[in-house]
């Protein structure tokens, strides 16, 4: 890499490849940072498709593999990984370690201090953790909770600054006393609303539906799609719209098509087959730049269990597609309820049922729904302001 004495060298950790919120963040700000100013290493773990990688690629992003650094817990990859990432940390110098996601964050931080603390020459190196939802809000066991709860309070200590991006997550912070030695700071996520990559809506459509070949063509004439993009993770919530699915088994003018994928698929779909609903809730896999599809989609829908700060439920905004959405995570910060959006609450598939009849039958709301979605993006959610900050942030 070209030596540059006037930039900072700020090295990125992420667990997996795959394309979901944090690797969104990692995209959207990495290319507009000032590059006079920062030189970039993208460090990313051994899990995922690969689809992230690729984007970095297309970017020319700097990027470094971590063979051992993986999602799930494993005692010997763990270990393995934290000195991994020490030699790294060694390698490249950085004057400032930007972690992502709570086991990158967990064993980043560790590397810091273990088995020594590390010395950098003529500098002082500062380490970032950003979390984009705690990863004990996760809809898991008590004592699974309680461990990451322990986990990142005893590991904050390590951190200057902690990066949460919804005033929930920074509350819960406060209240269970997970304190950086810095600083706990807001950044919400943002999007550029003046984006026009989307596609034409029939277009959108279209493609969508050829991806389907093993369904007949009355696909086709269905009026309303409703649609989400999510991975297929416990905390999507995803189980609950095979069920709001099944409040609309009989009704032949709409379908519900879901766009991702994950360690969820094969349990969603025996649930799809059980409940006979395989002509009415579609999932259409992993697509590259999947949110270029949601004018596709009638109506949006998130019926997450846990969220951080949801990109797509920003896009969708964006794409003015009226949303529904669970009232977890920054949702209430995004969604004011009735006007930009329509909120319910968590594991609710009746209360996402009659919110979806709403819509459909009031064209008027629909699109006032629509519209003010997108004036919430261009005046709080805008790109810029959240680049900014973390560029403040990074010093």
């Amino acid at each position: 890499m070209e030596e540059n004495i006037n930039q900072k060298r700020v090295l990125f950790i992420i667990t997996q490849s795959e394309m979901g919120g944090v690797q969104r963040f990692l995209y959207n700000l990495i290319p507009r940072l000032d590059q006079e100013k920062y030189q970039t290493l993208v460090a990313i773990g051994s899990d995922g498709d690969g689809e992230f990688l690729k984007a970095l690629t297309e970017k020319n992003v700097s990027r470094a593999y971590l063979s051992n650094l993986k999602r799930d817990s494993s005692p010997w990859h763990d270990i393995q990984a934290t000195f991994e990432i020490r030699k790294l940390i060694k390698k490249f110098q950085p004057h400032i370690l930007f972690l992502n996601s709570s086991k990158a964050g967990f064993l980043g931080s560790l590397a810091t201090i273990f088995p020594f603390k590390l010395k950098t020459e003529n500098y002082k190196l500062k380490t970032i953790y950003r979390i984009g939802g705690w990863t004990f809000n996760d809809p898991w066991p008590k004592w699974k909770k309680r461990l990451w709860i322990f986990l990142e309070r005893i590991s904050a200590r390590w951190k200057d600054v902690i990066i949460v991006n919804n005033r929930h997550d920074f509350q819960q912070a406060q209240q269970l006393k997970i304190k950086p030695r810095e600083k706990l700071a807001l950044v919400h996520n943002g999007i550029d609303a003046y984006r026009d990559d989307f596609l034409p809506p029939e277009e959108a459509r279209l493609k969508l539906f050829e991806k389907i070949s093993r369904y007949s063509g009355k696909i086709f004439q269905v009026k309303t799609v409703i649609g989400a993009i999510a991975n297929f993770y416990p905390a999507k919530g995803l189980a609950d719209l095979v069920a709001v699915a099944e409040e609309f088994k009989d009704d032949q003018s709409l379908v519900f098509l879901v766009i991702g994928e994950g360690q969820e698929r094969e349990k969603l779909e025996t649930l799809i087959k059980a409940k006979e609903l395989d002509k009415k809730i579609l999932l259409l896999g992993r697509i590259p730049d999947a949110y270029r599809f949601l004018p596709a989609f009638d109506i949006f829908i998130l019926p997450s269990l846990k969220e951080g700060f949801p990109w797509s439920v920003l896009e969708a905004m964006s794409a003015k597609i009226p949303v529904i959405a669970t009232k977890v995570g920054a949702i209430p910060e995004i969604i004011e309820d009735e006007k930009s959006g329509l909120l319910v609450d968590p594991a609710s598939p009746k209360q996402i049922a009659q919110k979806i009849k709403r819509v459909i039958a009031d064209d008027r709301l629909r699109q006032e729904l629509a519209i003010h979605g997108h004036q919430v993006i261009l005046f709080k959610f805008s790109l810029d302001k959240m680049v900014k900050k973390i560029e403040e942030l990074l010093g």
